[in-house]
């Protein structure tokens, strides 16, 4: 049984490392992919381009938020507690201000 990492205390550097971690999950899958750049609107070329942008990172958790079975998956096959994007949101630009 692996053991899942709760309660690490984030900070932005660790919220991108979790977003590009995201984009990679994201991204190994052709059908997840599509389904990002069609909701964002993100091109391939600017997505591999831009990837290390905090607002296209920001957009990565975003969309991993907003997709509860993607989420999951993600978190299950990274160990991570499933409260960990939404900490690390908090972190990046455009996030609501709110105590997680």
């Amino acid at each position: 049984m692996k053991k899942i990492v709760r309660n690490i205390a984030m900070n932005q550097e660790l919220s991108e490392i979790l977003a590009l971690q995201a984009l990679a999950y994201i991204a190994s899958d052709e059908e997840r992919l599509s389904w990002l750049m069609t909701e964002t609107g993100i091109s391939p070329g600017d997505l591999s381009n831009s990837a290390d942008k905090s607002e296209i990172l920001a957009g990565i958790l975003d969309f991993l938020l907003h997709h509860e079975d993607i989420l999951i998956d993600f978190c299950k096959d990274n160990n991570i507690d499933a409260t960990s994007p939404v900490r690390a949101r908090q972190f990046l630009p455009g996030a609501l201000l709110e105590d997680y």
